[in-house]
C-alpha cells in the first residue's frame, strides 16, 4: 500500500530540514575558530597595524577594539573579517588615534631568518606547530605548514612580526579544525 503524505505537509517537512541544515551550517563555524582565523587575517594583512587591536567573537559576531592610526584601517580592519566564512557579522568598535609609525629597521634578511629561528626554538608550541618559515624577502616573512592549533598560528604570526626589521608577516599557513 502506497502512503500518500499531503503537499502541505511535505512542504512543512523540508522548510523545517532546510532550516536546521542551515543552523547546523552556522554551528560549525565555533567562536574560537572564527576569532582566531580573524586575528591572523588581519595581522597579514597589508597596511593594518594590529599591535593595539583585540578580536573577541560571540555566535558568529565578531567585535573588533583597540586602536589603529588611521581611519583607513578601522575600514579596511572591518572589510577583512567580514569576508571570512562564518562571521555572521562585525562590530567595529575600533578607536583611530594617530600614533608615531613603526621606524623602519634596516636588516638583511639572513639576519631577520635567523632570529626568526631562534624564536621559533625559544616558543615550543610554535615550534613543535607544524608552521614554519618558509622565507623571508626584503623584510616580508612568509609562514606555511599545516596546524590545529589555533593559538600557536595566531602566536607565530606576533612572534614573527616582532622581530627587528619585519615589515610585514604573509601566511599560507593550513589552519585545520580541531576535531
Amino acid at each position: 500500500m502506497r502512503m500518500r503524505i499531503p503537499v502541505q505537509v511535505a512542504s512543512y517537512a523540508m522548510v523545517a530540514l532546510l532550516f536546521a541544515a542551515g543552523l547546523a551550517k552556522a554551528a560549525d563555524t565555533p567562536d574560537a575558530w572564527l576569532t582566531a582565523k580573524a586575528k591572523v587575517a588581519l595581522m597579514t594583512t597589508e597596511g593594518i597595524r594590529t599591535s593595539h587591536l583585540n578580536v573577541d567573537t560571540v555566535n558568529g559576531v565578531v567585535t573588533l577594539h583597540g586602536q589603529v592610526p588611521a581611519a583607513d584601517q578601522k575600514t579596511k580592519a572591518a572589510e577583512v573579517v567580514k569576508k571570512l566564512d562564518g562571521v555572521k557579522d562585525v562590530k567595529n568598535l575600533l578607536q583611530v588615534v594617530p600614533s608615531a609609525e613603526r621606524k623602519a629597521v634596516k636588516r638583511s634578511d639572513d639576519e631577520i631568518k635567523k632570529d626568526l629561528d631562534a624564536a621559533w626554538k625559544s616558543h615550543k608550541a610554535i615550534n613543535d606547530s607544524g608552521i614554519k618559515v618558509q622565507s623571508v624577502n626584503d623584510g616580508v616573512v612568509l609562514l606555511s605548514g599545516n596546524t590545529k592549533s589555533h593559538a600557536a598560528y595566531v602566536q607565530s604570526v606576533e612572534v614573527a612580526d616582532a622581530i627587528r626589521g619585519v615589515k610585514r608577516v604573509s601566511s599560507e599557513v593550513v589552519l585545520e579544525p580541531a576535531k
